[in-house]
This record gives C-alpha cells, structure tokens and sequence, in this order.
C-alpha cells in the first residue's frame, strides 16, 4: 500500500470521530485499532475510486454505483481492495435514499480487507461528517501548536541555567516521554536524561547518530528510524564539530520533530561554544582590550588574521532586532555582531566572503588586519550608505589601487586636514556622500537619513566655508581626494 500524500495538518483518529454523538456514526465491519487516524473525507460514488484517493482518506458512499447482482459476484471485494491499494483508511456508507441497511456482502469484504466500514445514519449528511473531520483537525493542530510553544518556552529556559546541556536533555525527554542523549564527536555518550531505552533501542540510537555525524557533502542533518517498537531520531548540532543529539520515544506524536529541533538549536549553540572555546576567547579578548591591550594582541584569540567588516541595515530601514542581528551573523558565519542604534555590525574573518542576505542591506569594507579594524569599520558604513541610495543589496568598498597610492600617507593626511580644517561636523560627511553619489540631492538624503533640504543647506555651507566652486570638476577631484582620507 502506497504511503498516503497526506496534509500538513494532524491527522483525526477514528475513534475520535465515532465518539462525536450528533454524528451517529457506527463501526460494523474491519479492525477496531484505537491508533487508526484519517487524514480527510472524501465522497465518491465512482465504482473504482483507486484514480481519485490519495491516500488517508475516509471514504463515503451511498452506494449509487452497486448494481442489483453486486451481492452474488465479486463486486464488492473488487471494490473494497481497490480502496485498501489506494490508502484508503476507512469507508463510511450512507444509509437512505438508496438502501435501507449496509449490504452484507460489502460488510464481509471489509472484514476480509481489514477496513473500517462506518454505518452513517440516515439524519446525518457527508458534508456534515466532513465539517467535524475538519473541526476535529482544527482542534488538533490548536492543541499541537500550544505543546510545540510551552516546549520552546521550557527549553528556551534550561538553556539560561547554570548547567544547560542537562537541563536541556531533560526538558526535552520529558516533552517527549522519551529518552535524550548528547552524543560526542567520538560517538560516546557524554549525557542523557529521560527514560531508559531497550538495548536493541539504545544500539540502533548510536548507529543512527554515525549516519548524521558530519562526514562529508551530501552527509544528512537529520534521520529517523523505528525498531522494537521505539521511534528514533538523531539531528546534527553543526557541521563543525560533530556533536549529535539522540532521542527515543515509544510513540511519534505531532510536534514531536518541531520540538526535538528546538533542542537541537539550543545544543548546537551550547556545544558549539564547549567544542570551540570562541565563547571564552571572545570574552577574554574583549577584557583585554577594556584593559588596553591593542588590536593586534587580542586579534589571535578571535582565530585569524584578516578580517571584514560588513555593516547592514534591515529592509525596510527599522531599528535592528537582536535576534534578527544574531541571525544574521551566522548567516554571513560570525558570532562577532554589535547591534546599534540603527545598524548591525559585523566582524568576520577575510576567508568567509559575505553575500547578499534577505531582509538586510549590507556594506563591505576591504580585507584589513587588526591594526586596520577601524579603517575598515568607516569603510564599510561608507558602502552601507552607497548600497541604500542606489537601492543595492551589497556594496562592497573599492580598495584598488588608485591616485592617492602615489602620495606618501602623511602628507596625504596632512593636506586633507589643512583643506577641510573649515567644516565640522557633520558636513565632511555631507560632503563626501554628496560627492560619491554625484551631486544627487535624493540619494544623498536616503544614505544620510536626512531631508533633502538639509542636505541642500549643509553642501551650500560647505561651498560657502570652502570658498570654493563645488560645480567645478577640479574642486570636487581635490576634495574627494581629501574626503577618502579615514
């Protein structure tokens, strides 16, 4: 039998729907199976139903289709395996206008079959079984969706506790009714919580999370099997470190893999900070530059050499939501983000090359070492700013060689504070905006968050404080020359 094209939907168990009074509905023929769900009703008066099921369906009929010999041949086991072929889960037959009782020989046939056959009564209607078969699914996936959220809030809080890889396993096998285990990358078992799995459980467990550990490309994330009676599940907790996380139920509810990934997050993040040790690094760097050691001492604990910064605002432009940031960072492959007030930063190391992200525009400064961190921050909200005004969804900072590579960096420095010393701030910025997106008025405006009026007010203070001609081509090479300096 085929394997039902079912719904994203719960599925109803029968039992639930013959225990509904204002149906009336009876069970006279095929297995009473308390675990027997259905997917959906389905009514069809069609002699062969097999094109017209998917699979998981009740089936309801009133019989039109019965010729008057169908009692005396093979009609009715013809018809009734060609329902069971089709995945068909159950059959409901309608009693009135066209006969007065089930037909017999459809009753032995689907006890031969091994169906379900439903007496419906002649007050109740197939739209109305299908309207409870909904309702009933509707109450289902309300009660899922209440379990899968208590479960998140559960595990979201043994996470904050002092010990939160135990206290994780156990709220997970206790949402469960299972057992949980965190496996190492050498496949020992370093903790487990919940109910004690049968051996031959507890051995197939251990050969499902080899087929999740990281092994190569194409190597699954997540892989399920069922032996003596146990459902099992194992999920990889990253690609880098090979940890996996184990569960053993003796019954696969709704809900259930929505859970165990929850957990799965929680643990990745957990373990990932154990196995590394970024965690511990990234703080200690961080205490040493509040004790003023530099850049460069603390750049080894963070594990390269050459980084990128990226600076990146959410579409539409909104004040950046931490755990939206956070997402971000491990999209472009950095735990390092600072949240501002109106942009999200990010540092990342040279090799991982950042690209567009949905949802987020991104500026990209060039390739620096530590002792450039700064360098490049100002040259990644300068790309920033030209990706919103030309409305692109990465900019990246041109860093090749150019005019200025010709004159000696202090002197370079030393001109470029003698021809702007008359602007403060924040025309300087003003100005080189203005000037990198060609003197136009409405993208400078949407890269600085500004009205275009001001910014027509700060470039005619600018002109007037420079004394200088800002339409002229030599005046405006001069001063972006002086602007590029950081």
């Amino acid at each position: 039998m085929p394997d039902p094209a079912v719904p994203p939907t719960p599925p109803v168990p029968l039992a639930a729907l013959l225990a509904r009074e204002d149906l009336g509905l009876r069970q006279i023929a095929g297995p009473s199976d308390p675990s027997a769900v259905i997917h959906w009703a389905h009514t069809s008066e069609m002699a062969d139903p097999y094109p017209y099921l998917l699979g998981g369906e009740l089936l309801l009929t009133a019989g039109v289709h019965i010729p008057e010999a169908a009692g005396s041949g093979t009609y009715f086991d013809d018809y009734v395996s060609r329902i069971v072929a089709a995945g068909g889960a159950a059959l409901g037959f309608g009693l009135a206008p066209v006969h007065d009782t089930v037909p017999r020989a459809l009753v032995a046939a689907c006890d031969t079959y091994e169906l379900p056959l439903l007496e419906v009564p002649p007050r109740t209607t197939f739209s109305g079984v299908a309207r409870a078969v909904w309702q009933l699914m509707a109450q289902a996936r309300h009660a899922e969706l209440r379990r899968v959220t208590e479960a998140q809030q559960s595990l979201a809080a043994a996470a904050s506790r002092p010990n939160p890889v135990p206290s994780v396993l156990r709220q997970l096998a206790q949402r469960l009714g299972g057992r949980a285990v965190l496996f190492g990358p050498d496949g020992a078992e370093l903790a487990s919580a919940g109910r004690p799995a049968q051996h031959v459980a507890r051995k197939a467990l251990v050969e499902l999370a080899q087929v999740v550990r990281p092994s190569g490309p194409g190597t699954p994330t997540a892989a399920t099997h069922v032996t003596a009676g146990t459902h099992l599940a194992a999920y990889s907790l990253g690609a880098g470190h090979g940890f996996v996380l184990g569960v053993a139920v003796p019954g696969r509810e709704a809900g259930d893999h929505t859970i165990a990934s929850v957990a799965a997050v929680l643990l990745s993040l957990l373990t990932g900070e154990h196995q590394s040790g970024s965690g511990a690094a990234r703080a200690s760097a961080l205490v040493r530059l509040l004790l003023g050691a530099s850049a460069e001492d603390v750049a080894p604990l963070l594990g390269a050499g050459e980084w990128i910064v990226v600076h990146a605002r959410p579409d539409p432009p909104t004040a950046p939501d931490p755990v939206a940031a956070s997402a971000l960072g491990a999209a472009l492959g950095s735990p390092l983000v600072d949240v501002a007030r109106d942009v999200v930063r990010v540092l990342l190391p040279a090799e991982r090359e950042p690209g567009p992200q949905p949802g987020w525009t991104l500026g990209v400064s060039a390739v620096a070492g530590p002792a450039q961190w700064a360098v490049a921050d100002a040259q990644a909200g300068r790309a920033l700013a030209r990706a919103r005004a030309t409305r692109a969804e990465l900019v990246r900072y041109g860093a090749r060689p150019a005019l200025a590579d010709l004159v000696a960096e202090e002197d370079a420095e030393a001109h470029a504070r003698s021809l702007l010393a008359p602007l403060a701030a924040p025309l300087p910025e003003t100005l080189r905006t203005w000037l990198s997106l060609h003197g136009s008025w409405d993208r400078t405006a949407v890269a600085l968050d500004v009205h275009r009026n001001t910014v027509r007010q700060r470039i005619a203070k600018c002109a007037a404080l420079l004394e200088a001609d800002l339409d002229d081509p030599d005046v405006r090479m001069e001063l972006w020359f002086a602007l590029r300096r950081p």
